[in-house]
């Protein structure tokens, strides 16, 4: 995945009004979760905008809560491209990718983004654009190829899941799907259905034509 280099400022002001504050400034409120887990009670000094969420077992997990502004994250956002995110705060980096996004129901404006952070050992879930690619047999003999999933959920750690996951159809035949579970790639495991149909070749007006002619004149 490409690197998208993004500022973020600690939040220590929590709570619905703090957060309407920050959104009249232009502002979003940042959560990166999946941070380190530690024993319960935890008594070393946390840093600004980091709190601990019980998780049990007497166990807890440090997340921290930012903000950044709406400029920052709009080439990150709204794109069809995915990103890891190197995210500075507090002087230090940390690595994340998007885990969710809040959006104003009428205007375009992001209300919440939620991260998770990430390592090169621990595999998150993610979901890739899929691109085809090749002339499907199908095609040639007249049909028409749809592509019914543009992302496909994938699991990895984060520095083997691809830019995009590349399709080759020029096997695909006419009136054929493919599947989930007839896919294949190196270093990702695919977590759709393994029926769900990301793309088919699908018979047209033309093509039933051609195969009655074809059948009339075989008789």
């Amino acid at each position: 995945m490409k690197v998208f280099q993004l500022a973020a400022e600690p939040r220590t002001d929590l709570g619905k009004k703090a957060a309407k504050s920050l959104r009249k400034e232009n502002k979003i409120p940042v959560v990166l979760n999946g941070g380190k887990v530690v024993d319960l009670p935890y008594n070393e000094k946390l840093e600004a905008g980091e709190k601990i969420v019980e998780i049990g077992n007497n166990k807890g997990v440090i997340t921290t809560d930012l903000y950044v502004t709406q400029e920052a994250v709009r080439k990150l956002v709204y794109t069809p491209e995915i990103f890891a995110i190197e995210l500075e705060f507090n002087g230090k980096k940390r690595m994340a990718v998007l885990k969710d996004l809040q959006f104003h129901p009428v205007k375009d404006t992001i209300l919440h983004i939620d991260l998770l952070e990430v390592n090169d050992t621990k595999p998150v879930t993610i979901e890739v654009p899929v691109k085809l690619e090749g002339h499907a047999e199908g095609v040639k003999a007249g049909g028409k190829l749809t592509l019914s999933m543009k992302k496909i959920k994938v699991r990895a750690v984060y520095t083997q899941i691809p830019e995009r996951v590349v399709i080759n159809v020029d096997n695909l035949g006419l009136g054929k799907t493919l599947q989930i579970g007839e896919l294949h790639f190196d270093n990702l495991e695919l977590m759709n259905a393994k029926n769900a149909v990301v793309c088919a070749v699908q018979l047209t007006r033309a093509a039933r034509g051609a195969a009655a002619a074809a059948a009339a004149a075989a008789k």
